[in-house]
């Protein structure tokens, strides 16, 4: 569950009660029929223009914005549709509507159902969240401890060139010095502006697309409350219940959304405390690098109080603050045909066996990021069983 301030009313706090009549967009007068049209044909559309087109403008603003915010840390109005939200952007494709793409994929599951869940996984209670007992550092730990030794920290990448099988040669500096290594195959998961620098040698047609793509500054700030910190009207049965909050631009505040922790997950925080994880930053907001962390923590406790806490509550305990200059890519209008020009710029040199792979290929969220993952593997594996170096 996911606070969304609209106007004086908190709509999922009052989601049992509330007369939706209250909020605009779930009005009859909507005419929902009319705005499932197909897209115009000729042009890549932004998630504003494909939102609005579709599904209206308060739809936009009150839910769709502050979730790419939340998401993306972007700006709706330049974010592709097709390449950030390719599922939905692709229902359209499929069934000339979102609703008609969506009877389509039911009908198409339907048919061709999806392989069994592993009976060795626990089953989750509907959409759900989750994370690890010890945080997120427990999964590349679990595989560094699967792996052992060929996992190697503090190397860093100086170079790829071409060897004379057809594999390559990757030099990097070690705390050892300088070690070459000799590879069939490659796959580079780093930042696209570091795989451009690296790459440039090699094709600087594949280094000039990916130096397109744009990373926005992001910070994370985590803060506790005592308890009663938190407005009466917020708590649910006594408690501070969901997943957290998504903030609409409109509502003028700096913090893009907040994250539940203490909520979400047990032993998060002592009996009687909150602890809260805010984002803030992103696209319209690139101007948090030239803050200091003060300055960062203000700006959030100043907007919880807007919302959240009471304003005469405590200060917060601040237990940590980080600040990513270049955080999450953003999948601008133009990305996938500047990330098809980057591998068809490889493919034209001859680097096969050289791929792309991370955040901005699969996508930003980690699930996407592990699927990802999985895809690169496959085609790794095919590369080397077609092209094997006898």
């Amino acid at each position: 569950m996911v606070f969304l301030v609209v106007g004086k009313i908190t709509v999922a706090q009052k989601l049992l009660t509330l007369d939706f009549s209250e909020i605009r967009l779930f009005r009859p007068s909507q005419h929902w029929a009319k705005r499932f049209r197909r897209r115009f044909q000729g042009r890549e559309e932004s998630v504003e223009d494909f939102v609005r087109r579709n599904l209206g403008a308060e739809v936009f603003e009150r839910l769709i914005e502050p979730f790419c915010s939340g998401v993306y840390a972007g700006d709706p109005s330049k974010l592709s549709m097709k390449a950030a939200f390719g599922k939905v952007w692709r229902l359209e494709e499929t069934g000339g509507s979102i609703i008609g793409g969506t009877i389509k994929t039911i009908q198409e599951n339907g048919k061709n159902p999806k392989p069994p869940r592993d009976p060795r996984l626990p089953t989750p209670k509907g959409q759900t969240v989750a994370s690890f007992r010890k945080g997120l550092a427990m999964l590349p730990d679990a595989i560094t401890s699967r792996l052992g030794n060929k996992v190697k920290l503090s190397w860093k990448l100086t170079s790829i060139t071409k060897s004379d099988n057809q594999g390559y040669v990757l030099t990097y500096e070690t705390p050892e010095g300088v070690v070459s290594v000799q590879a069939k195959s490659v796959i580079m998961t780093i930042p696209s502006y570091v795989a451009s620098e690296i790459l440039r040698p090699l094709s600087s047609d594949a280094a000039d697309a990916l130096s397109i793509f744009y990373y926005p500054p992001v910070a994370a700030v985590t803060v506790s409350y005592p308890k009663e910190a938190i407005r009466k009207e917020r708590l649910i049965d006594g408690e501070l219940q969901g997943f957290g909050q998504l903030h609409p631009r409109s509502q003028g505040v700096e913090t893009l959304g907040t994250i539940y922790s203490s909520s979400l997950f047990p032993n998060r925080a002592p009996a009687g405390r909150v602890l809260l994880l805010n984002y803030i930053g992103g696209s319209t907001n690139t101007g948090i690098v030239s803050k200091t962390e003060t300055d960062l923590v203000e700006a959030v406790d100043r907007d919880l109080r807007k919302m959240l806490i009471n304003p005469r509550a405590v200060d917060p305990l601040v237990l940590g603050v980080r600040v990513w200059p270049q955080a999450i890519p953003q999948f601008l209008i133009g990305h996938l045909d500047h990330l098809e020009a980057a591998k068809s710029a490889l493919g034209r040199g001859g680097y096969s066996g050289l791929f792309l792979g991370g955040n901005y290929v699969a996508g930003v969220a980690l699930g996407r990021c592990v699927e990802g993952a999985y895809e690169s593997a496959s085609q790794i594996s095919d590369y080397l069983t077609k092209y094997a170096f006898k």
